[in-house]
C-alpha cells in the first residue's frame, strides 16, 4: 500500500464496518507474523463472521446467556476439543504464530456452536483464549458468563495431556476389499491387538461365521479387511 497509489485502506473504516475485534484479528490472522500478506478488505468478513457465531454460542438473542450454557457433560470429541484447544492458543501464541491459534479457536466454535447443551467452564476457557485476540467482544462474554473480576487477572486456563489423544476412532471393515462395517477401536492399537480384538467383534463374527480365515489385514487407524474361504 501507498499513500502515492492512492491505494490506502483507512482502519477507521474497517472498523466502522466490522468493528475493532475484528480488525485486529483479521491482521492477526493473514498469515505469520514474520511474511508479507497482501490486504484484502472483503475477508475481514471471514473473521467477523467467526466472532458472531462465537457470539451466538454464548448470548441468547436477549442479550442474556445462552440457554444452552450450564453444568453440562461434555462428550468426549467436545473434551478433547477444548483441551488441543488450549494447548494449541497457549504454545502459538508464544510462538507468534497467531494465525494458527484463531484457526483452533475457530474448530471450537464449530464444535460447540451447535451443540445443544454447552458446558460452561468450556465457554470460560474458551473466552480466556479469545481475550488476547479481540479483547471487547471477549469482555461482554466474561460478564453475560457472570464473571465479577476482571478477565485481564484471570490465569490462562490449564490443558489435561491425556484428553489431548483420541480414545477411539472409526475403523472401516472390509471382507475380500468390500466395505461392511464400520466399528470404533483405539488408534494406539498394534496390528495384533487390532486383530485379537477384532475376533470378538459381533460385526467379525458376521463375516467369519463357518468360514476359513485365509489372511487378516490391520491397518493401525484406518481399516481392517478380512480375506476368507469357505
Amino acid at each position: 500500500m501507498s499513500k502515492s497509489l492512492k491505494n490506502v485502506v483507512n482502519p477507521d473504516e474497517v472498523i466502522d464496518e466490522y468493528g475493532a475485534d475484528s480488525f485486529r484479528l483479521y491482521e492477526m490472522f493473514m498469515g505469520p507474523l514474520e511474511a508479507s500478506k497482501p490486504w484484502n478488505t472483503d475477508s475481514v468478513s471471514g473473521v467477523s463472521r467467526f466472532l458472531n457465531k462465537a457470539w451466538r454460542m454464548i448470548v441468547a438473542e436477549d442479550g442474556s446467556l445462552a440457554p444452552e450454557i450450564g453444568d453440562h457433560a461434555m462428550t468426549p470429541d467436545q473434551e478433547r476439543i477444548l483441551h488441543q484447544s488450549i494447548k494449541k492458543v497457549d504454545e502459538d501464541t508464544a510462538s507468534l504464530d497467531f494465525n494458527t491459534a484463531i484457526s483452533q479457536m475457530m474448530v471450537f466454535v464449530n464444535e460447540f456452536g451447535t451443540a445443544k447443551e454447552r458446558n460452561k467452564d468450556a465457554m470460560v476457557s474458551f473466552v480466556l483464549m479469545l481475550s488476547s485476540y479481540a479483547p471487547h467482544i471477549a469482555e461482554e462474554f466474561w460478564v453475560i458468563l457472570g464473571k465479577e473480576e476482571g478477565i485481564s487477572y484471570i490465569p490462562f486456563p490449564s490443558y489435561d495431556e491425556s484428553k489431548l489423544v483420541v480414545d477411539e476412532v472409526e475403523i472401516l471393515l472390509q471382507s475380500k476389499g468390500k466395505p461392511k462395517a464400520r466399528i470404533m477401536m483405539s488408534p494406539n492399537m498394534s496390528k495384533e491387538e487390532m486383530e485379537k480384538a477384532a475376533l470378538e467383534i459381533p460385526e467379525v463374527q458376521e463375516i467369519i461365521d463357518g468360514k476359513e480365515i485365509i489372511k487378516m489385514i490391520c491397518v493401525p487407524g484406518r481399516l481392517i479387511n478380512i480375506v476368507t474361504k469357505g
